[in-house]
């Protein structure tokens, strides 16, 4: 599809593909295309992402008549039929297309009718181009220690904003149950309880973090990195966050959240001796705590966070502080307020 489409436009698109420096320095208008939500998506996994999608909407019996001048016979000034019908079924073809491609630039849309003199359109378009910036897709890192509610956060505005939630952790697992040459790689570590190298980690996360979905609607990454290295090799495979949310509260809250929650086996729900107790005697008897949540176990991962807090820090000198030592809520609506102001 990227291969067809490059050779259309008079060779226009072969120069954004091959990354031209005059058309990037330049700038460009594109028109003709694309024409299906697919198409969309493949320019912009190749790379063509638009600052400005103006859509000219106009109803279909004004389109006719406009188009009524280029369906006359110039011999016998009678009206060419065929010229109509193939007219009117590229409309319809439009029609069902075009609900597709808006979804597909959605961050960046203004739909302008078109249905007025075209002096009045240009200058409609031309204030939309000048006076909106379209709004960086938001690649957005939630860093903290453990129980700091990253996974919490991530899903809250993954739903609200339609961003990809990439938890670290949960991609590795869902790779090694994939059956795949890495997934099986993967799975010897996560099997054998051992950390899973970063080389590995950095395959998954790049290809996950480079499919269209994160490309066009963004997204939020938790679970990594956890120290200098890892935070490096994200910028230099291209994956840079640009917010960046540091939720942090005491080593004594962190211990309370993790230690203190326990899972009833049999209905999956997860318990807090103290925000979420147990509904009965029966559930809470059969409670299960995970081993990684043991008291002792949670307070060697928070001090192992703190030794690199400062060095992540410095990779993301522009990183937010939140105090996560508020109800979920509250945290959620800290992020939120800066989410669209970095």
């Amino acid at each position: 599809m990227v291969s067809a489409l490059a050779k259309s436009n008079d060779g226009f698109l072969d120069q954004l593909f091959n990354g031209d420096p005059g058309v990037l320095k330049e700038g460009w208008v594109l028109e003709g295309l694309p024409q299906t939500r697919l198409q969309a998506q493949t320019l912009q996994q190749a790379g063509v992402i638009a600052d400005h999608v103006v859509v000219l909407e106009a109803p279909d019996e004004v389109l006719l008549e406009r188009s009524r001048g280029k369906m006359v016979d110039p011999l016998t000034g009678e009206g060419v039929w065929l010229v109509r019908e193939q007219r009117l079924a590229e409309q319809l073809r439009y029609r069902c297309e075009v609900t597709g491609l808006m979804s597909a630039y959605q961050h960046a849309l203004k739909v302008v009718n078109a249905d007025q003199p075209h002096a009045d359109v240009y200058q409609q378009v031309l204030s939309f181009v000048q006076t909106r910036q379209r709004s960086r897709t938001p690649r957005v890192l939630l860093l903290g220690p453990p129980g700091s509610g990253k996974s919490l956060q991530a899903r809250r505005l993954a739903e609200k904003y339609k961003m990809v939630d990439v938890c670290c952790g949960q991609l590795l697992r869902s790779v090694a149950a994939g059956g795949s040459d890495l997934g099986e790689e993967i799975h010897s570590y996560l099997e054998d309880e051992r950390p899973v190298p970063d080389s590995l980690v950095l395959q998954v996360l790049d290809e996950r973090l480079s499919r269209v979905d994160c490309s066009v609607r963004g997204w939020v990454l938790h679970g990594f990195p956890h120290d200098l290295q890892q935070a490096k090799s994200l910028q230099d495979m291209g994956q840079e966050p640009n917010r960046v949310y540091l939720l942090d509260l005491t080593d004594e809250v962190c211990v309370e959240r993790i230690s203190l929650r326990a899972t009833d086996p049999v209905s999956g729900q997860r318990f807090h001796e103290l925000t979420r107790p147990a509904p009965s005697a029966e559930v809470e008897g059969r409670l299960q705590t995970r081993p990684e949540d043991d008291s002792h176990t949670v307070t060697c991962c928070i001090q192992q966070y703190r030794t690199h807090t400062a060095s992540l820090r410095s990779v993301f000198p522009d990183a937010v502080l939140i105090d996560a030592d508020q109800d979920p809520h509250t945290v959620f609506e800290a992020l939120e307020s800066r989410l669209t102001t970095n």
